[in-house]
């Protein structure tokens, strides 16, 4: 008797043959690269180390591109970008120890933001783990318990012939919804050492779909098309899943008015009649939210950012489609759907009734003409002029990448990033130094368009040294730095909380002449020049900073009332 599940692949006289006579000179750092190229991974991300050569010489027999950045964890945050602009897993070679853990802060940011990042790390030689010698340069005591807490899945190889199976294994993890990071530590020695194993050619890593219960659409469906005044939270897990498209019909069909989250920027179009736009952090915002009878949230956990500060209390019927099982109903009771947001809105789209609310827009319009009332009462025309400036002098479907400042802020609730997937932030984790090796990584994975990083002063000092990165791969990015003398957004938090500043002012360098020392052209700006200095610099191939002296405020917090 033959059953389905007995049937199985067999290899052609060809593969045989190849299997049989593998070409010498091979490593098991080459069943790393092998196993990488038969994954479909193109571009590798990473920084060398002690432990970590083999690997490095592999990738010169193979055909991967390998792009090096001076830190590990602006290389991290490289590998974020590449994965969220690509969908693929990128892959991130680390060394032992030390290197390993500087990555930690960029795996984090990846893990809240659901990007697909697959860090290699090198271990020490086998005999030193579980207990064995000790001493080893880099050890740790337990190496992969640092990353636990912090990635999707850990995966630690023994032996060559567990390399393809445990990289294929990250590989679906990493792709599989909620996308995000994983890990796999392969010791020194096993990489080092001569193999006799075949090729490795074409593994199977094909991620697992997530898709939703009917029976909970069928309940989420008839909840919303019997609404009286329906709304959508639109959060990342939208971009992610690629499903704005499916996301603009069912608001179109329910007449629901949508806010995309910090995160989910660019999930639903600015300009739309029933566009909220990303005013979260505002309590009118809030309060037409808590009205809504029915909210169905999509992508996002309704986290700090996404409930203004926790201070969102919803009235109605809640609805939670969440890719990640430990953000369903984390924070409020709902209907909880554990699905990927794009096969969800489809089985949506195609049960829900269509429901009409000629009222909806008009009041979408009250809802956004108190927001700008409040935010005109408040003397910012500054900030407002700058971040629209940066606006019209980014090219349409150009990507931003932002880091932890001021000017991010306001973007986060005020900037409108024109498409899906092209505005991205720190604001996952919340760690600064991510504009610029980020937007790094996107210009890696799409050359023909321009990318725009921004950051304040201090941030950019995290991520200085990858300019030398930027001019040695002549990568498409212009670098925006807001210059305010210090950690800008800690002197308002502090001085408002205990009346003055303290540890927030930086002695900091000249950072056009610091540019042009690596050969990157930088230029000194005013908010009046502004947009055109941004625009030549965006237009002009390779990368360049542009400065921008000014101390800006943020709009007065709204989560209080």
């Amino acid at each position: 008797m033959t059953h389905d599940h007995d049937l199985v692949l067999r290899p052609t006289p060809a593969q045989t043959a190849a299997a049989l006579s593998p070409p010498p000179g091979r490593s098991g750092a080459d069943l790393v690269v092998e196993t990488l190229a038969g994954l479909g991974a193109t571009t590798v991300f990473g920084l060398s180390g002690r432990h970590g050569p083999g690997v490095s010489d592999a990738l010169r027999r193979s055909d991967l591109r390998y792009v090096g950045l001076r830190m590990e964890n602006n290389a991290g945050f490289a590998a974020d970008a590449y994965g969220r602009i690509t969908g693929e897993a990128a892959p991130l070679l680390l060394s032992t120890g030390p290197g390993a853990l500087t990555s930690l802060a960029a795996l984090q940011e990846a893990a809240a933001a659901s990007a697909p990042v697959l860090a290699i790390s090198s271990q020490i030689p086998t005999a030193g783990l579980g207990g064995g010698r000790h001493g080893y340069l880099h050890e740790l005591p337990d190496q992969a318990a640092s990353f636990r807490g912090v990635v999707k899945s850990v995966h630690t190889v023994r032996a060559q012939s567990q390399i393809p199976s445990a990289l294929a294994a990250a590989w679906k993890s990493a792709l599989t919804a909620p996308h995000g990071p994983v890990w796999v530590e392969i010791p020194q020695d096993v990489l080092l050492a001569e193999t006799a194993l075949p090729v490795v050619t074409a593994p199977d890593a094909t991620p697992d779909e997530l898709p939703p219960r009917p029976e909970l659409t069928a309940l989420a469906a008839d909840l919303l098309a019997r609404a009286a005044r329906p709304a959508i939270i639109a959060g990342g897990g939208v971009v992610r899943a690629d499903a704005a498209g499916k996301l603009l019909r069912l608001a179109e069909r329910l007449d629901a008015p949508v806010v995309t989250t910090f995160g989910g920027k660019g999930a639903f179009p600015w300009e739309h009649p029933l566009s909220l736009r990303s005013w979260l952090e505002d309590r009118h915002t809030t309060d037409f939210l808590e009205d809504a009878d029915v909210l169905l949230v999509v992508g996002s956990g309704l986290g700090e950012l996404s409930s203004n500060h926790h201070t969102f209390a919803p009235r109605g019927r809640v609805i939670q489609i969440e890719a990640d099982l430990g953000k369903l109903e984390s924070n409020h009771p709902a209907l909880g759907i554990h699905a990927d947001a794009r096969p969800a809105l489809q089985a949506l789209l195609e049960t829900v009734a269509e429901r009409t609310d000629a009222a909806a827009p008009q009041r979408v319009r009250t809802l956004l003409a108190k927001v700008a009332d409040r935010i005109a009462a408040q003397e910012l025309a500054l900030e407002q002029d700058v971040l629209a400036a940066v606006r019209r002098a980014l090219p349409a479907g150009a990507p931003s990448f932002w880091d932890m400042t001021i000017l991010a802020y306001w973007a986060w609730s005020a900037f409108d990033a024109q498409a899906p997937n092209a505005m991205h932030s720190a604001q996952g984790a919340g760690g600064p130094g991510y504009g610029f090796p980020a937007a790094l990584g996107a210009a890696v994975a799409d050359p023909t368009r321009p990318v725009l990083a921004v950051s304040g002063d201090g941030g950019a000092l995290y991520s200085i040294a990858e300019l030398a990165t930027a001019r040695q791969y002549g990568l498409n990015v212009t670098w925006l730095i807001v210059d305010d003398g210090g950690h800008g957004i800690l002197r308002a938090h502090m001085t408002d909380a205990f009346g003055r500043a303290t540890a927030t002012e930086l002695i900091r360098p000249d950072h056009v002449a610091l540019a042009e020392s690596f050969g990157v052209p930088g230029v000194r700006t005013g908010p009046e020049t502004l947009e055109a200095d941004l625009a030549t610099a965006l237009a002009t191939p390779g990368p360049s900073v542009v400065v921008l002296p000014a101390v800006l405020r943020m709009f007065a917090p709204t989560h209080l009332g």
